[in-house]
């Protein structure tokens, strides 16, 4: 039977509200579809008011509601159930001082570095983190809730749109090491200044850490220096990563071998080389980050590298599959779950440089959120495509239309407005030992293609 997470007297003492109905929870859930026998339910006020689908979360087996409305279940009532969720994300965190705590974030690579970290912390002890990529005001403070009390390590993924979104989130994390994986182009046109305004949101991630914390920052970036700066003026501790001369993990190798590859790093002086199960360039610099991380949550070295070895591609980033089709079987790569001009120019590159039986196909769709330069970062993915070597190259998208425009005939495969049309295109052009990577922002439907392709497996229609 799970632990007990929270009782209706703590969540009362946390929240300030009122027990009406004793009970006691093993979890924290604020979505009826994903209720677990034993969870508090939290009804958050929306497009849709979630104290409405509190009898589906009761009969779905919840244990008691967090709510502003009367309710037919045993509750704690409270006058925001928003407020009261923070209330009991930081709760969780203040019942748990000896629980170092880790943050994450970037505009490349968050999800992916969160997820190793949080391998490392699971092979280390009892540890929590969040899921999927729980990374926003909702996010971080329910992941903060769901938090057992004897949890020793914890690591939390901290997205962002706008200005502001990340120092509210910080402050409730309030870690004792924070990673910023890279700046870059994304989300641009919510920032007057564009990459500028993109880097001190991300710097914002600075404002919870607790005195003598620990900054991970990427060497190599563009925005180093200012992160530094912004670092140093709130008294961390900064430890960098990548192929620049003085940093603390210096990339000195990255080979791949086979369904993985080899990283070396010369490490504060000391060389090591150590497996990964990763074959994309970018995870040279995110395995240090992850290394650097780990070590700054106290994780011993041998089990960082375990679980760097252990640790796969996660669905939509870079997962591959090989799909049997008539003849044989070709490979693809899922890049779908997002897509900007950093990780787009990192996947192509990856792409290149693996041997290929047969030819190499990319199918991209549109990246979103780059304001006014849009066309501009879609038609200059043209020379990365080129430099790749990719022999066919199928485009969807309205944006896409700017790339469709800067290939020549011979690489053309097909085009589509809609990523759907570009469906039968793409599955009649492939050949046995081809490989095919698909990427492209979440909201562009690159999802969609690549589980058309997947389904292609002659394997799948027993």
């Amino acid at each position: 039977m799970p632990d007990v997470l929270w009782t209706a007297d703590e969540i009362a003492a946390a929240t300030g509200g009122q027990v009406a109905g004793d009970f006691a929870a093993t979890g924290v859930s604020i979505d009826t579809r994903s209720v677990e026998r034993g969870d508090l339910f939290v009804p958050l006020v929306g497009a849709r008011d979630g104290h409405d689908f509190v009898p589906q979360a009761v009969a779905n087996g919840a244990a008691g509601v967090l709510a502003a409305k009367p309710v037919d279940a045993p509750a704690v009532m409270v006058a925001d159930t928003f407020k009261a969720l923070e209330a009991l994300g930081v709760a969780a965190r203040e019942r748990a001082p000896q629980c170092k705590r880790g943050a994450v974030t970037g505009s490349v690579g968050k999800t992916s570095v969160t997820r190793a970290v949080e391998a490392g912390l699971r092979l280390a002890g009892k540890a929590h983190a969040s899921v999927k990529s729980y990374n926003n005001h909702i996010g971080v403070p329910l992941t903060l809730a769901r938090m057992p009390r004897d949890t020793q390590r914890a690591v939390f993924e901290v997205g962002m749109n706008h200005a502001d979104e990340i120092t509210p989130l910080s402050g409730f994390v309030r870690p004792h090491a924070v990673a910023i994986t890279t700046v870059g182009p994304v989300h641009i046109e919510n920032f007057p200044d564009g990459e500028a305004g993109v880097a001190r949101a991300k710097a914002e991630i600075l404002a919870g850490l607790l005195p003598g914390g620990i900054a991970v920052l990427n060497a190599d970036n563009r925005w180093f220096d200012f992160l530094k700066g912004e670092a140093e003026k709130v008294g961390a501790t900064v430890w960098s990563f990548g192929e620049a001369a003085g940093a603390t993990a210096r990339l000195t190798g990255f080979a791949v071998e086979g369904e993985g590859a080899t990283v070396s790093v010369d490490l504060r002086g000391e060389a090591l080389n150590f497996p990964i199960r990763q074959t994309g360039v970018h995870w040279g610099p995110n395995s240090l980050c992850v290394l650097l991380m780990l070590e700054a949550l106290d994780v011993p070295r041998e089990t960082a590298l375990a679980a760097l070895a252990a640790f796969a591609p996660i669905e939509g980033r870079g997962a591959e599959k090989t799909v049997r089709i008539d003849g044989g079987a070709f490979t693809l790569v899922d890049e779908s779950y997002n897509a900007n001009p950093v990780s787009m120019q990192a996947a192509l590159k990856t792409l290149g440089a693996r041997k290929v039986a047969g030819r190499r196909i990319v199918a991209l769709t549109d990246m979103l959120e780059l304001g006014e330069d849009s066309a501009r970062f879609h038609a200059e993915l043209a020379a990365p495509i080129a430099a790749a070597n990719v022999d066919m190259v199928f485009l969807a998208g309205v944006h896409m239309k700017s790339l469709w425009e800067q290939l020549p005939p011979t690489r053309r495969g097909g085009y589509a407005v809609v990523t759907e049309k570009l469906t039968a295109e793409l599955a009649g052009a492939i050949r046995p030992g081809d490989v095919v990577m698909v990427k492209g922002s979440n909201g562009s439907r690159a999802g969609a293609l690549a589980s058309a392709l997947a389904a292609l497996d002659l394997g799948e229609r027993v």
